[in-house]
């Protein structure tokens, strides 16, 4: 007889050029990113606040295991992308919690991505210097 695979509550959040994968499962509350605990991962303390604070907002912190997979971006972004993911994942299990997240707006994609390099142009919005003669 096959070991029957845990039931993982799957979120994805995306923030500037970061994508996160969350994983929730019931359990004793610890928080992976990218297989390290979320103190280790996250050096700064902004960023570790950001990505508990759907679970606090929901109080669902000490009975929920989360296990995140983050790539590209930098910090800021990644946090931001787990911040999303995790608020979604607990959306989906758990439908009453759905209303809390939204208004702490946790559940808001931020749209904010770097804008693309422009062909004939230095970069996005600088120009080259005009020249009359």
């Amino acid at each position: 007889m096959a070991k029957e695979a845990p039931n993982y509550i799957w979120g994805v959040g995306r923030r500037k050029t970061s994508v996160a994968r969350v994983r929730v499962i019931e359990g004793s509350g610890k928080i992976e990113v990218n297989g390290r605990k979320v103190d280790d991962y996250f050096s700064e303390e902004k960023h570790r606040a950001d990505v508990v604070k759907p679970l606090e907002v929901t109080s669902t912190g000490g009975n929920l295991d989360v296990f995140i997979r983050v790539t590209g971006g930098g910090f800021a972004g990644q946090s931001g992308a787990c911040v999303l993911g995790i608020a979604r994942a607990l959306a989906k299990h758990d439908a009453n919690h759905y209303q809390v997240l939204r208004e702490h707006h946790l559940l808001t994609r931020d749209g904010r991505m770097k804008e693309r390099k422009k062909y004939g142009q230095k970069g996005a919005r600088k120009k080259f210097q005009f020249s009359k003669r």
